[in-house]
C-alpha cells in the first residue's frame, strides 16, 4: 500500500486499486460489500504516515543497481551459453531488480535486445519466465513476445517450457508469471487458438485451479483471465467442460466471502462462454450449486458481471427452456434478483434480457408432478449464439 485512502464506510484501500474498482463499475465497499452512497473518498493521512515511517526505517531498499550495470546483466546472460549457473544468477538479479518499481521496469524493456535475450533462456530457468512475466505490461513487451513466440516460431513447443513451468514451479510467483505471459501474447483468436492447442496446457492449468494450494486467490485468478481469453472455439470449451471447471466455477460464485468477488466476476464470464455449448449448459444444471450461485450474485458484483449472470440465466430459461435452471432460479428469488437488476438498467439489451426472464420465470412454469417445465414462447431477444 502506497496512498492510503478511506471510503466512506470507513475502510482503507490503496488508491490505485481502489480506483480501478470503482472505474470498472462496482459501486460496493469490496470488504464489506455495502453499496456506496458516495464514491468520494478521504487521504488516510495516519496511515500514510506509518507507511512512510517503514519505509525509511526498513532494511529492503531497491537494488542498488545503474542501467549501465542491467545491460552488463542481459549481455553476460546473452553470452552464457552453457554456463548456467553463471546466467542463473544474473536473471536473479533481473528479477528483483523488476520486481521493485515500474521505473526500473520501463528501464529493463527500454534495452535494445532485453526482450529477446531472456526469451532465448526461458527453456533452461524459470527466472527467465518470472523476468518476462514482471515486464508482460509494459509497453511493447506483449507484441514482442507474440512475435517471438508465435509468429516467428510457429512451433507450439516454443510454449512448452511454459507448460512446464506451470507443471513443475514450486514457486507460485513463476507459475502467475508463466500465466501472464500465456495471456499477454493472446492477442488475436489465430493467437488464442494457437495458445489453446500448446499440448497439456489446457489439462495443467485446470489443475492448478483444482489443486489446492496456500493462499491461491492471485493464481486462480491468472488462469481464469487467460482461459477467458483462450475458449474462443467450441472444441476449447468443451474441454473445459469435460476436465471439471464449471464445478470450481460453482465453487467460485457460491463463495460469500468479500476477497471472492474478483474470482467470482470472472467465473461468471467464463459460465457465460461455456453456456453457449451444449455440454457447458448441461453441466451448469446438473451442478447443485452452480444456479443457486449466479442467483446470488446478481446486484453483488460489477455490471459487466451482472450481464454475464443475467446472460446465462437468459440463455438456459428462455432460449434452450431448461426447467431444471429455471426451478433452481425461483427457489433461489431469481425473480426478486431480476427484478432489482432490471430497475437499475435503462433500456437495452440486459433489460430486455431480464424483462423476458421475470415472464418466464413468473408465468413460463407450471407445477406438475413432474417438476417445473417452460412453457414454449418465442424469444425476440438476441445475446448469445448457441453452437
Amino acid at each position: 500500500m502506497k496512498s492510503p485512502v478511506s471510503l466512506t464506510t470507513g475502510v482503507t484501500y490503496d488508491r490505485s486499486s481502489i480506483q480501478k474498482w470503482l472505474e470498472t463499475g462496482h459501486d460496493t465497499c469490496p470488504a464489506t460489500m455495502q453499496i456506496l452512497p458516495s464514491k468520494d473518498f478521504v487521504p488516510n493521512l495516519t496511515l500514510l504516515r506509518l507507511i512512510n515511517l517503514w519505509n525509511q526505517s526498513s532494511s529492503t531498499r531497491r537494488p542498488a543497481a545503474s542501467e549501465d550495470q542491467v545491460r552488463v546483466w542481459i549481455h553476460k546472460i546473452r553470452s552464457a551459453g552453457e554456463r548456467k549457473e553463471e546466467c542463473l544468477s544474473f536473471l536473479s538479479h533481473l528479477v528483483e531488480f523488476a520486481g521493485c518499481s515500474d521505473y526500473n521496469r520501463r528501464v529493463l524493456v527500454g534495452i535494445e535486445g532485453f526482450v529477446e535475450t531472456v526469451v532465448g533462456k526461458i527453456g533452461e530457468s524459470e527466472m527467465a519466465v518470472r523476468v518476462l512475466g514482471l515486464v508482460s505490461g509494459e509497453n511493447g513487451v506483449k507484441e514482442k513476445l507474440h512475435r517471438l513466440l508465435i509468429l516467428q516460431s510457429g512451433d507450439r513447443n516454443r510454449l512448452s517450457p511454459l507448460t512446464s513451468t506451470l507443471r513443475e514451479a514450486e514457486n507460485s510467483s513463476s507459475k502467475i508469471e508463466a500465466v501472464r505471459i500465456l495471456d499477454s501474447i493472446s492477442i488475436d483468436n489465430e493467437s488464442k487458438r494457437f495458445v489453446a492447442e500448446t499440448e497439456d496446457l489446457v489439462p495443467v492449468l485446470l489443475s492448478l485451479l483444482l489443486r489446492p494450494g496456500p493462499d491461491p486467490n492471485h493464481l486462480h485468478a491468472a488462469v481464469l483471465s487467460l482461459l477467458i481469453s483462450i475458449a474462443v472455439t467450441r472444441s476449447v470449451r468443451i474441454r473445459l467442460v469435460e476436465l471439471g471447471l464449471v464445478g470450481f466455477l460453482s465453487r467460485t460464485v457460491s463463495d460469500r466471502s468479500a476477497a471472492a468477488v474478483p474470482l467470482a466476476e470472472k467465473s461468471l464470464k467464463l459460465l457465460s462462454l461455456l453456456s453457449t455449448c451444449p455440454e457447458g449448459r448441461a453441466a451448469i444444471s446438473g451442478d447443485p450449486n452452480c444456479v443457486g450461485g449466479i442467483v446470488e450474485r446478481l446486484m453483488k458484483v460489477s455490471k459487466p458481471a451482472t450481464e454475464d449472470a443475467v446472460a446465462v440465466l437468459w440463455g438456459m430459461c428462455c432460449l434452450f427452456k431448461d426447467g431444471t435452471v429455471a426451478e433452481k432460479a425461483v427457489r433461489n428469488h431469481g425473480v426478486t434478483k431480476v427484478l432489482l437488476v432490471m430497475q437499475s438498467e435503462g433500456e437495452g439489451n440486459v433489460r430486455s434480457m431480464c424483462r423476458e426472464l421475470v415472464k418466464a420465470l413468473r408465468a413460463g412454469y407450471r407445477g406438475s408432478g413432474d417438476g417445473f417445465v417452460v412453457e414454449s414462447y418465442d424469444t425476440k431477444t438476441t445475446h448469445i449464439m448457441p453452437y
